[in-house]
């Protein structure tokens, strides 16, 4: 699932640049422009895809590493 995420990811990049709008004067609605619409609805899908990273390819490893005491903790920096 990592690289599905990481993929969108990539093509998400890809997709930002949206050269293909800057000169369209069509509206969406009668009132919105389309490249205004076309960011709205990519950051709409920027959140998904952020939802589902965290969600489905978190390192949940890593997370378990720092949870893991494995030396004692001091209070004075180190300095001892």
């Amino acid at each position: 699932m990592k690289k599905v995420i990481y993929g969108l990811a990539i093509l998400m990049a890809v997709l930002h640049q949206d050269f293909w709008l800057w000169d369209s004067r069509t509206l969406v609605l009668g009132f919105i422009p389309i490249g205004l619409f076309y960011h709205a609805v990519f950051s709409c899908v920027a959140a998904l895809l952020w939802f589902s990273a965290t969600r489905f390819a978190w390192p949940t490893e890593l997370e378990k590493w720092a949870d893991t005491p494995n030396e004692p903790h001091t209070t004075d920096g180190g300095n001892s």
